[in-house]
């Protein structure tokens, strides 16, 4: 399903391309394209961006075989949700202009209809603001720092430097809390430049919209990946170079 959309997505650059080029003219296209290729090149960087917690197991017997005492990490995500603030966001946004369709208010369809459109600069401000919520709300449901230290601990494992408990907690929270202000913001901030290039120069049609550039993205990396994982059970050289 996710190589279908990737399809779809990618077959429709080219025509959306040419749709700039005949509204805004060559100038407009290639700045779009210098834009839209800086955000594919951060966005590759940002979704294989993580902080790597170290963790230490605790060596103890069972019987008559020894186990633990090996190290391995925690991998936190700095783009840990992916593309689902910026539906969510959307999503948001598009109510008001479904309830415009039912409730019989002229100044409040007058205000959807001024207002809540893509090149809009309410509409760009208040999808950032949901973007950032959106986020955070999702990174705190995906990755709890109190059920992951209670896990850590009945383990037997801990985070060098850290007690186990409650202060483990504590700075499993403060490292999500950091990664999760970058996270957002990137996130955000490549949903609504694309709306801003729009808003500014007057185009209708935008084909790398950052939530497409993300998808499109997402999907080849985790192909790449799974066929280097298919390629490594199978003892053959994989295609991503460690």
């Amino acid at each position: 399903m996710s190589l279908l959309i990737f399809a779809n997505v990618v077959a429709g650059m080219p025509s959306g391309g040419r749709a700039v080029w005949s509204e805004g003219g060559p100038t407009k296209f290639f700045v779009i394209l210098l834009v839209s290729i800086a955000l594919l090149v951060l966005i590759v960087f940002m979704d294989n961006g993580q902080r790597r917690i170290p963790v230490t197991f605790a060596r103890r017997v069972v019987g008559r075989k020894e186990m633990g005492g090996n190290s391995t990490y925690i991998p936190l995500k700095v783009n840990q949700s992916g593309v689902i603030p910026i539906i969510f966001a959307s999503s948001v946004l598009y109510i008001p202009v479904l309830l415009s369709n039912i409730v019989p208010w002229t100044s409040f369809q007058n205000f959807v209809n001024s207002s809540l459109h893509p090149t809009s600069f309410f509409y760009i401000f208040a999808d950032f603001i949901l973007i950032l919520a959106f986020t955070f709300f999702y990174v705190y449901i995906a990755f709890e720092p109190h059920q992951q230290a209670e896990m850590l601990r009945q383990q037997g494992g801990f985070v060098p430097g850290i007690r186990p408990g409650l202060p483990t907690e504590k700075y499993f929270a403060k490292m999500l809390s950091r990664l999760t202000v970058v996270g957002a913001v990137f996130l955000a901030s490549v949903a609504v430049i694309p709306s801003i290039l729009m808003a500014l120069w007057n185009i209708n049609r935008f084909p790398y919209y950052g939530t497409t550039l993300l998808i499109a993205v997402g999907v080849a990396l985790e192909t790449m990946r799974q066929i280097d994982s298919q390629l490594m059970m199978r003892n053959y050289e994989g295609f991503l170079k460690r």
